[in-house]
């Protein structure tokens, strides 16, 4: 059993904060991991809404584009202005239309 003196429980305390970095700044390292993980997050959106599609410069460019895929037996698809980039994005997901 742990000693009950006051001296002992404070320095057990002391070296509880001491292996958990301290208590001083925990609300800013809490709130600098949450805008690193808010960072990741937007990161993977704009890679997954802008970065890794075909990216046409006007409206009529990317009609053209799905008018060739028609062509060639890949329908359903249509085309939306994209909110990162400003160009056009194909997709055939049905809201987009």
């Amino acid at each position: 059993m742990a000693s009950r003196k006051p001296s002992a429980r404070a320095k057990r305390v002391e070296a509880f904060r001491a292996e958990l970095g301290g208590f001083d700044d925990l609300f800013a390292r809490e709130e600098k991991r949450h805008d690193q993980v808010a960072e990741r997050r937007e990161q993977a959106r704009y890679e997954k809404a802008c970065a890794s599609k075909n990216r046409y410069a006007t409206r009529a460019e990317a009609l053209a584009v799905i008018d060739e895929c028609a062509a060639h037996g890949r329908r359903g698809l249509s085309c939306y202005k994209c909110d990162y980039c400003g160009g056009w994005h194909l997709t055939s997901h049905p809201w987009h239309d």
